[in-house]
């Protein structure tokens, strides 16, 4: 794994390892934890409420969950309603290249790994991750967001265990803090303009917010992170609370159809 670079072979891993791939033409990236024995535990969108298989525009998305597959047999198990999914690693990566999330880095390095791939939190041992990953995947991890609750934000929850306390805000993902940071840092640079007149000087003024932007909401540097052990996940995040909720609306639609 170079300076720059995340890619790795297969030999390389090791389970507990948060490792990822890209998707459609580097576009995005696809998050998992590695757990061993050439399988991957990641998260994706809940086809059973969210997004239909038949969708050409989730068709990305929904290749992360093989229907079948000639080695494993439980490739693509996953709970009812549940995004958490565990795959084998072929299936994970389809056709993309392996890369390993890193941890613990410099701040100076994380800034200048601009494609994210890395965070300045420390990662918890590799017994302790892939606990939390078959938890999940045997209670699941939530509603899919890709701004608050994406496949990344899985994968780091399980790295480090922590969570943010503002629910509200960006998630903890690299992805989602680059796709609002682009934007902010070139509406907060645009006043430069009146006076930098040079191009070059706009776009390294725009680079730097941007870059500033994304260490900002590193969850290594953040203040509004707990550590949340896996077991009350759910209570603090008010999963069940939301799970009560959506089966009494749907008992009382039955009803209302009913009578």
């Amino acid at each position: 794994m170079g300076l720059l670079s995340h890619r790795v072979e297969k030999d390389e891993i090791k389970p507990g390892d948060h490792i990822y791939t890209w998707r459609a033409l580097f576009t995005y990236s696809h998050h998992g934890i590695y757990v061993g024995g050439s399988k991957v535990v990641h998260f994706t969108p809940d086809r059973d409420r969210k997004v239909s298989s038949q969708s050409s525009a989730s068709s990305d998305l929904t290749r992360d969950t093989p229907s079948s597959c000639p080695t494993f047999p439980d490739c693509g198990f996953r709970q009812p309603n549940s995004g958490v999914i565990l795959s084998c690693l072929d299936c994970f990566l389809g056709k993309g290249s392996l890369y390993l999330f890193e941890y613990g880095v410099t701040p100076s390095a994380f800034i200048a790994k601009v494609r994210g791939g890395s965070t300045t939190a420390q990662p918890d041992p590799s017994e302790t991750v892939i606990h939390r990953a078959m938890h999940l995947l045997q209670n699941g991890f939530g509603n899919y967001n890709v701004f608050q609750n994406n496949c990344e934000d899985f994968a780091l929850y399980c790295r480090t265990g922590l969570l943010i306390v503002d629910t509200q805000g960006v998630g903890r993902s690299g992805q989602a803090s680059s796709v609002v940071g682009a934007p902010l840092a070139a509406i907060l640079s645009s006043p430069l303009k009146l006076l930098m007149p040079s191009p070059v000087g706009v776009a390294t003024v725009t680079a730097g917010m941007y870059c500033m932007s994304r260490y900002a909401t590193d969850i290594g540097v953040r203040t509004d992170v707990i550590k949340v052990p896996v077991e009350d996940l759910a209570v603090n995040l008010g999963w069940e609370k939301n799970e009560v909720e959506e089966v009494f609306d749907e008992v009382s639609s039955d009803d209302l159809i009913t009578l």
